[in-house]
């Protein structure tokens, strides 16, 4: 069964520009290492103050985190997006891909 998941990030608005600009040239590893770990149908949406709204198909969440958690590329990756993030409570060590907000979803009009 595929599982829909919807999470929200925050980007320093101040950042913005780039950031997005980041994500217009996505490294190849980085998407052969989603695809390979089970990430599709992955769209991220912005908004003018910072806050991204993200969503993906996948057959298991915590796989597809832990699938990309055990590639290089994304270290690399989320080193390289580590600027664009205003420090976690206070933990400026807490990787993006670790700062998803994952929201619950409560209604699916199909």
């Amino acid at each position: 069964m595929t599982e829909r998941v919807c999470f929200l990030m925050q980007v320093r608005a101040d950042r913005l520009p780039a950031y997005t600009a980041a994500h217009a040239v996505i490294w190849p590893e980085m998407q052969q290492a989603l695809t390979e770990t089970g990430w599709r149908n992955y769209s991220l949406f912005v908004r003018a103050d910072g806050l991204v709204v993200g969503y993906l198909e996948t057959d298991d969440f915590d796989a597809a985190l832990a699938g990309m958690d055990a590639h290089a590329v994304n270290d690399r990756w989320q080193a390289a997006m580590a600027p664009f993030f205003p420090a976690a409570d206070g933990d400026a060590n807490t990787r993006p891909d670790q700062r998803m907000q994952r929201l619950t979803e409560y209604f699916h009009l199909a």
